[in-house]
């Protein structure tokens, strides 16, 4: 009778808690038996862990065989425990001996040739062991996406017989590193070109390209400086997708924690055929199409996997033609824009997933979209206007901060801005790296204030950091009392007002910024 014990890591949300294998070769019969919560993709392991360890010219035991995933009330589901269950088997057979099992970490699945496959969620895995103080044992193929993490890197292998004789040796060899060794250092690890196997990067526009809309670019400014919520809304070509785009090239750049969480977030949601590069830090833009179902868009399913909003953390949520998308997916969204996190519960588990998302949302007038249009003339009913503008509650349009009117642009103002004929005029508008620069202060001068954006502030530190010179507050209290907003409304404005103050390099908020933050909360 033999027994070994090898840790491993499972997936759970965007955790990654340990989980014990432990291996049991008693007499009898021949039998595989495992048990620990296992799903059928973690049972169908029996099969690759054999046919690996005999292609790698070891012996599976004649015996009977128990393993348990410990612990049992934690679901297991994928092939990352292969490795640890073949490695397992090993050396309860007396086959591999090491003395560096209790401070390694063992997570990867198994062809059956032996070749180690990279997995899904790697990356809170190897967070989970540095933490733990342990040493992570992973596919090679899943090094690059692990660089973000500080400190020793994980050792990484292609196939089993490599780990079997690393783990022979006195001390643990070096890990092997990637094809493209990478550097942290390198400021441009963030802006390599994608690889052919992987998805082409957001076209991000260019604030300098778009004609007119002053107000709107003013709005996307302000957007950007606060981490606010907007609302477009006009008629058909006004340019909404194209504003839209403008807004990731405004905001700043992640910090080395926020590249962390986007890292993880990815880690999580890449398939194992397909894993994270390590060159997609970058502020993710998501734009779901309006048929998404709610589970698609928010996370959920059998096992919960992350949603639109989650894949959207630290960056953009774009949703193009809001009122077509179902009434029952965009309630889903009140919570989230709330608390930037979204909790998925189950019969025997719930999961939280991280949900800090910027919402930018467009949309049309009316069904036919020129309500309202001084060029074209509306089709549609009354009773079609309010069915279409009802699909949007008005508990999700109080969660908004800026509703903004994008008219039509003239032919003549189109026409003028070619490239060839007002050169100068170009030159003179505004780049997004010229409105970035003021985003950029507008934010470290808030971090420096209050430690977070103006969009986060509590009722409390509302009234510490928002407050109103003694002329003002009550003119700002009756005109919100006219204008019939919320106290969710009454506070949002406040807020905008807050950063546009900001943007100006003010330190008190006066008159001139509270009326242009009223000026943004007209009603769609």
């Amino acid at each position: 009778m033999s027994l070994a014990t090898v840790f491993s890591r499972a997936l759970h949300g965007i955790g990654a808690p340990q989980v014990r294998v432990e291996v049991h070769l008693s007499g009898g019969l021949p039998c595989f038996n495992l048990v620990g919560l296992a799903e059928t993709s973690v049972k169908e392991s029996r099969e690759r862990v054999r046919s690996a360890i005999l292609n790698s010219r070891f012996q599976f035991p004649s015996q009977r065989l128990t393993i348990n995933l410990a612990p049992a009330d934690l679901p297991k589901q994928g092939g990352r425990y292969d490795l640890a269950i073949a490695i397992g088997i090993l050396i309860a057979s007396g086959q591999v001996k090491t003395s560096h099992l209790a401070k390694l970490e063992l997570i990867g699945e198994l062809s059956l040739s032996g070749d180690l496959r990279a997995i899904p969620g790697i990356l809170p895995a190897c967070l989970a062991s540095t933490e733990d103080q342990h040493i992570s044992v992973i596919p090679l193929a899943n090094l690059a996406e692990t660089q973000v993490i500080e400190g020793p890197s994980p050792l990484a292998y292609r196939h089993l017989l490599e780990v079997t004789d690393a783990l022979r040796q006195e001390q643990l060899p070096p890990a092997n590193r990637p094809q493209e060794p990478i550097n942290c250092a390198d400021s441009s690890l963030f802006s390599r070109p994608p690889k052919r196997d992987q998805p082409p990067a957001i076209h991000t526009a260019e604030l300098a390209e778009v004609s007119g809309q002053l107000q709107a670019k003013r709005a996307l400014e302000i957007t950007a400086a606060g981490r606010h919520n907007i609302l477009m809304c006009g008629p058909p070509g006004a340019g909404k997708t194209l504003l839209a785009s403008c807004l990731a090239s405004l905001l700043p750049p992640p910090t080395q924690q926020q590249q962390l969480e986007i890292a993880i977030v990815r880690s999580i949601s890449q398939s194992s055929a397909s894993p994270a590069s390590h060159g997609t830090t970058a502020r993710p833009f998501r734009r779901p199409h309006h048929t998404c179902s709610g589970v698609a868009l928010v996370g959920g399913g059998s096992t919960p996997r992350p949603g639109e909003i989650t894949l959207a953390h630290q960056g953009v949520l774009f949703l193009d033609e809001l009122p077509e998308f179902k009434r029952g997916v965009l309630e889903v969204l009140r919570e989230p824009i709330e608390t930037a996190q979204i909790t998925i519960s189950r019969a025997q588990h719930s999961l939280t997933f991280p949900a800090d998302f910027q919402l930018i949302a467009a949309m049309n007038p009316c069904p036919c979209g020129y309500a309202g249009d001084s060029h074209r003339h509306c089709q549609c009913s009354v009773e079609q206007i309010k069915r279409y503008r009802g699909q949007l509650s008005g508990p999700l349009l109080d969660r908004i901060d800026l509703h903004l009117q994008v008219p039509r642009q003239s032919l003549k103002l189109l026409q003028n801005s070619h490239p060839a004929t007002t050169r100068e005029t170009r030159e003179t508008r505004e780049t997004s790296e010229m409105v970035r620069q003021r985003v950029i202060a507008a934010q470290q001068h808030q971090f420096n204030r209050q430690g977070c954006h103006n969009s986060r502030l509590s009722l409390s530190q509302i009234q510490q950091f928002c407050p109103l010179q003694d002329q003002d507050q009550g003119w700002w209290t009756e005109t919100c009392e006219q204008l019939q907003l919320t106290s969710r409304g009454f506070h949002r404005s406040l807020l905008v007002a807050r950063t546009i103050a900001d943007l100006e390099k003010s330190t008190h908020i006066e008159r001139p910024h509270l009326l242009e933050a009223l000026s943004f909360r007209q009603t769609i």
